[in-house]
């Protein structure tokens, strides 16, 4: 018997892949990548655990998903139970070409609020086409039988019955099955963090084609949004200088303070020309550039040229930040 797991590498779905194994099943891993979130979790994962790992990229229906979620978002940008619909349907694929017979999941009844209820749960699978294929074996025994379960191809009486937010017998189980290393239980998703989900609500509300280059700089220094075309990613150190330099793409706009050291600041796609004057004045508020006097700010990419002007006052500054 072959089975095909969601792989996040936290110890949950670690857990789920041991009770498997120790029924005898060949277990395949699938983990998933996005700008939102990576797969050195779980390709770490099954590296300790020996299994084979397929790693699939879902950014393009991903970020639709974001955009025009079915079923809502949580407290960020994220739709966690589109999301996990998507990733089902994409796993179902690996268990085709895999002739595997079944999916399994690591999650535990109860353990989140919004994506793992009893009805959100039931959910998933019938908007994955998967109903009845989907496993849970930490929470198996409170949950209805699943097909896997009715032919025989698991035995029930060896699952789990794992419930809530509680952590104690998970790390038990890891005591048990040797897992000595595994991440804390804090969420991966960059949809779930405050800032990146401002950055990313700020992103499609102004830009219709977003390409992957658009969503992995929100990761990136300081965005402050001057006009419905004009944002300005500005670097905080030099670290992110280089990173925002590396994300330049052709009709892009870069400024840079002259004489004084400071930020790479970086206008996607120009914007804006007559914003131009006032992205330069946030080029100079944050660098070293003398406050009490006007300063030059270097540009290129889309315009070769040199603006000059003063630094934004802080108070007219912050009101721009995203």
């Amino acid at each position: 018997m072959k089975a095909v797991g969601l792989l996040s590498g936290g110890l949950d779905s670690m857990l789920a892949v041991k009770v498997l194994q120790e029924q005898g099943i060949e277990v395949i891993g699938v983990t998933f990548e996005s700008p939102f979130f990576g797969s050195g979790r779980a390709r770490r994962a099954a590296r300790a655990l020996r299994v084979p790992l397929r790693v699939v990229d879902i950014t393009e229906e991903l970020l639709e998903v974001v955009r025009r979620p079915k079923h809502g978002r949580g407290s960020g940008m994220n739709p966690c139970i589109d999301c996990h619909a998507l990733m089902l349907r994409r796993a179902a694929e690996v268990m085709r070409e895999e002739g595997a017979a079944f999916l399994f999941t690591g999650e535990v009844l109860g353990q989140r609020p919004f994506s793992q209820t009893r009805g959100a749960l039931r959910l998933v699978e019938r908007e994955s086409g998967q109903e009845g294929l989907v496993l849970r074996p930490l929470s198996a025994k409170l949950l209805p039988e699943t097909l896997p379960e009715r032919r025989g191809w698991v035995d029930r009486s060896r699952l789990l019955d794992l419930r809530g937010r509680g952590r104690k017998r998970q790390m038990e189980l890891a005591e048990r099955y040797g897992i000595e290393e595994y991440p804390s239980p804090a969420g991966g998703c960059l949809l779930t963090d405050p800032a990146y989900a401002r950055r990313l609500k700020d992103l499609l509300e102004h830009q219709e084609e977003v390409k992957r280059r658009d969503l992995e700089i929100l990761k990136v220094g300081r965005h402050l949004r001057i006009s419905p075309r004009t944002k300005v990613v500005v670097g905080r150190n030099a670290r992110e200088n280089e990173e925002i330099l590396r994300w330049e793409e052709k009709g892009d706009l870069v400024m840079e303070a002259e004489a004084y050291p400071g930020p790479t600041c970086l206008i996607p796609g120009g914007g804006n020309e007559r914003d131009w004057e006032q992205a330069a004045a946030i080029c100079l508020r944050y660098s070293d550039a003398p406050k009490d006097r006007p300063g030059r700010v270097l540009c290129h990419g889309r315009w070769e040229g040199t603006v000059e002007t003063s630094a934004l006052p802080p108070e007219e500054c912050e009101p721009l930040l995203i």
